[in-house]
């Protein structure tokens, strides 16, 4: 039978510090610990501490992996990317009672991790660039949802236009509504103008922002027009990824992730999520990004000794196109349709076109402003515009392309389906609420239709509406002419005199 003895290095060390201070063989290895033998094939050796042992290829136990390990190969070799714990518990299921899929987990998981060093696929290899001073501005779009960030209380939805100098890892961001090219304009605007130097190069993805196909395959993108023309105003050479290859822009969707975390750390230390308004989140907004970018001024520098310089021309932040007003009261703009004022049908306007709204002008004089849609292909309405129309022909109502809209809160759908099981001219009775709430208000009409249809008998109409307002306005009027209490410190005085001759305070 074959006895393997161990020899540690501590022992290997004692074993030629004797030796070499004179003492025998056997001298040397009892003071190591290790018989005579031992040492004495130790230090014929040239090297004294080359491993002796072979590597451990028996088994000592059963494998208790042998009826699983075969199948598992199997999936691995058709799914490398399958999961350790996701095939254990597949191929392990528990047993009745058992809370985990077996006990050998860890066993197959460093199984599963020496297969995939000896024979799994190859993995991505990402190359480390060299970024050179001043070539390089890479902007994108990234959503700011996960922060959850709200306004006055109320959910904001927005995106961030971040634009990144590779080199020195300089970033700037403003809020925006959607990836679009007024966003870039707005965006590219407020990156260059912090920046206040020109790099050579502007990067970006394909996204419908800077590029449209040029095949049916879609295999190949050209840059649209708009966004040439953006980037020969400030003098920036276009430069995009390969398609599907969103890495290639790696230093700017990296830097989203980077970007998001500070801004989470500096909310935690903030204490609150909630803003004012949006002024002040763009004010928070600033203080993180320079706070970011102090660390950065040795290498920014770098990039700005070899920039142009400003001052940047401005670039507008809109886009100007011709509409003309239709008897319906709407002009269709950007594959949509949009409700005007009546006074307006008729005419020809130019529509002035920014990020988030849209402004009408009748030469250089503005004549109206609209929200700007997001939908394609939708219609944004505004009941305002078309409410005293349609009750002059409420049968119209019925048939409307846009009647949908004419609903915009979900207690004006309830009010409307309340009328229809109550009267026999819900349509009508419905427009003349609309009415009050063009004349008064949406969110009081809202607040009184609340009030009503929560009542044990609903009686809605725009006669109760507008009872109900003028009550709460009266009870508001009371309160403010209300005289103002009247404070003596004389009988608070009084009173505490009072209280000391009966021995209540206490001294």
């Amino acid at each position: 039978m074959l006895s393997w003895v161990v020899v540690k290095r501590t022992q290997l060390n004692k074993l030629v510090n004797e030796r070499n201070q004179g003492r025998t063989i056997s001298m040397s290895a009892m003071k190591a610990g290790m018989a005579r033998t031992t040492a004495r094939k130790y230090l014929r050796k040239n090297d004294v501490m080359e491993e002796q042992s072979s590597p451990h290829t028996w088994r000592t136990r059963e494998d208790p992996l042998e009826a699983i390990w075969p199948r598992a190969l199997e999936m691995l070799r058709a799914a490398p990317e399958l999961e350790a714990k996701a095939l254990f518990e597949h191929l392990s299921p528990p047993a009745p009672g058992e809370v985990g899929g077996g006990k050998q987990l860890r066993t197959f998981q460093r199984r599963v991790k020496s297969w995939r060093l000896s024979e799994g696929p190859e993995k991505e290899v990402f190359f480390t660039q060299d970024h050179q001073p001043g070539e390089v501005l890479a902007v994108d779009w990234t959503d700011m949802g996960v922060l959850k960030i709200t306004i006055d209380g109320s959910p904001f939805n927005h995106k961030l236009f971040h634009g990144v100098l590779p080199h020195s890892n300089w970033e700037w961001a403003v809020r925006a509504r959607s990836e679009s090219v007024l966003s870039l304009r707005c965006g590219l605007k407020a990156v260059l103008g912090r920046l206040g130097r020109v790099p050579r190069c502007l990067l970006t993805d394909h996204s419908s922002t800077a590029t449209h196909q040029l095949s049916r395959e879609g295999s190949r993108r050209g840059f649209n027009e708009e966004y040439l023309g953006i980037c020969k105003h400030y003098g920036l050479e276009p430069r995009t990824i390969n398609v599907g290859r969103p890495q290639e822009n790696g230093d700017c969707e990296s830097s989203h992730g980077h970007l998001k975390r500070r801004i989470h750390q500096h909310l935690l230390l903030r204490g609150s999520r909630d803003f004012g308004g949006e002024e002040d989140y763009d004010g928070f907004l600033i203080g993180v990004l320079e706070s970011a970018n102090r660390l950065r001024t040795k290498r920014l520098g770098e990039e700005l000794a070899v920039m142009r310089e400003g001052p940047l021309m401005d670039l507008p932040d809109y886009r100007e196109l011709m509409v003309s007003v239709g008897t319906n009261s709407t002009i269709r703009l950007l594959k949509q349709v949009y409700s005007v004022p009546a006074r307006l049908i008729g005419a020809k306007l130019l529509a002035r076109v920014y990020e988030n709204r849209i402004m009408l002008l009748d030469g250089v004089r503005e004549v109206a402003q609209l929200p700007l849609g997001r939908a394609d292909r939708g219609g944004v309405i505004d009941f305002r515009h078309v409410i005293g129309h349609l009750l002059r022909k409420p049968g119209a109502f019925a048939g409307y392309r846009w009647r949908e809209e004419m609903f915009p809160a979900p207690v004006f759908r309830a009010a409307h389906d309340h009328l229809e099981r109550t009267n026999t001219e819900p349509d009508r009775r419905y427009l003349e609420i609309l009415k009050v709430a063009a004349d008064e208000g949406q969110t009081v009409v809202e607040n009184a239709l609340e009030h009503l249809l929560s009542g044990p008998r609903p009686a809605v109409s725009a006669a109760a509406v507008r009872d109900l307002l003028d009550t709460w306005r009266d009870q508001q009027r009371e309160w403010r002419e209300r005289a103002p209490l009247s404070v003596s410190l004389a009988d608070y005085d009084a009173l505490l005199s009072e209280a000391e001759e009966d021995g209540e305070v206490a001294s």
